[in-house]
């Protein structure tokens, strides 16, 4: 183990998720398991289902198994995915006693929910939880289920990735002395040997063209409407300027259709999904993160990773992460006027893009990376054991 403290000791450890698809929690999850891999423990990487037909490109890129328990089916009638799901629990268990497993580590409420009845009945003896952050739309009685399952011990531990999302557990019922906090991290990005003029193409960028640059999933959450609509006024005092949105969602239609009737169709790019998103920060000068609400993005610390400045809204997990002046900018939800305001500071003034974004780099390499956030499991996963041997 790389912590010097650490027991030595292999661990049998099963990382499990609820969709295959390109996003924030599967990419936590799949660092946590190369990070656990590397460092001599017998991982397993488990979905209950493959969203985006990514299981084959993933297991490509892996040295652990990545498993699709195929227990779920968009657009099937809800009697069968019923079947599927159950089917998808047993193989779990049996792969859980198969393998003896010593650690599950569930990612998102669903996935909490589906799994960790499974694996105590299984026997595992270490059952850990996370809270990414609020879930859209998620049935209010599913959620006192949830906090139900944390409180009497078939999660021992819930892991909150932020501390506002520790006092967002806590508001949702569960006891604070079964919470923790984990924050995310990433392993840093390198942008040697990008091919820039590759990831300027693709955005649609000339010689002089400012770009911004914002990642997510094109849902309500991430607020990408509220970007588009500060465009007209960021573009009437820099015509060379351009927006690029890497990821793909349900709003895409209507995100297209919102750019048509502002005119922007040469100025804002939907870029689609990415499994690697480094070209892109590489060829742009500001990170904007519109959303809602987040728990801890991982896209908002890539971005800080590669050394832009970002324009981010003043919501949990993010105000944790960007000083207000020091990293960037913090703004309120959905209001696009001030939104305005902060990208167009960054935008007149190069040396304070500049400034910003090594300061960024700085604080993401000191407090966020891989590492830290794996040790910190790591030594979550030990003691937990350890209690359990008594």
């Amino acid at each position: 183990m790389k912590t010097k403290n650490m027991s030595t000791q292999p661990l049998s450890i099963l990382l499990l998720g609820t969709q295959m698809a390109v996003g924030g929690a599967q990419k936590v999850l799949l660092d946590q398991a190369h990070w656990f891999h590397d460092y001599g423990h017998k991982v397993f990487a488990v979905f209950y289902y493959d969203k985006e037909g990514v299981q084959s490109k993933w297991q490509a890129n892996s040295d652990f198994p990545i498993i699709d328990l195929k227990a779920f089916k968009y657009g099937w009638m809800k009697i069968i995915n019923v079947f599927l799901i159950a089917k998808g629990s047993f193989l779990l268990w049996r792969l859980l006693r198969r393998e003896k497993i010593d650690v599950i580590e569930t990612f998102t409420h669903d996935s909490n929910l589906l799994a960790l009845p499974v694996a105590w009945l299984a026997g595992v003896p270490v059952r850990i939880a996370t809270h990414h952050g609020i879930i859209e739309n998620f049935p209010n009685w599913l959620g006192k289920v949830h906090t139900w399952l944390i409180n009497h011990g078939i999660g021992q531990v819930l892991v909150a990735v932020s501390s506002r999302i520790r006092e967002q557990a806590m508001l949702e019922g569960v006891d604070e002395r079964r919470i923790t906090v984990i924050k995310n991290g990433i392993d840093p990005l390198s942008l040697e040997g990008v091919n820039l003029s590759r990831f300027r193409k693709e955005a649609g960028l000339k010689e002089d063209d400012l770009f911004l640059l914002s990642v997510g999933r094109l849902v309500y959450q991430k607020a990408h409407s509220v970007l588009i609509q500060s465009m007209p006024a960021l573009l009437e005092e820099f015509p060379n300027l351009k927006l690029g949105i890497c990821g793909d969602g349900t709003l895409r239609k209507k995100l297209t259709v919102q750019i048509g009737e502002l005119g922007l169709s040469e100025s804002v790019k939907l870029l689609g999904i990415w499994d690697n998103v480094t070209g892109f920060l590489a060829v742009a000068d500001i990170f904007v993160l519109p959303s809602r609400w987040e728990g801890l993005p991982i896209a908002l610390l890539e971005g800080m990773s590669a050394g832009l400045p970002v324009v981010a809204t003043n919501v949990e997990g993010v105000d944790e992460v960007v000083e207000d002046g020091e990293h960037g900018f913090l703004v309120p939800v959905e209001d696009v006027e001030e939104l305005t305001k902060a990208i167009l500071k960054l935008l007149k003034d190069k040396q304070l893009r500049l400034k910003m974004g090594a300061a960024s780099k700085a604080h993401v390499l000191e407090y966020y990376t891989e590492d830290i956030m794996c040790e910190q499991y790591a030594r979550t996963m030990i003691k937990l054991l350890a209690h359990h041997k008594g």
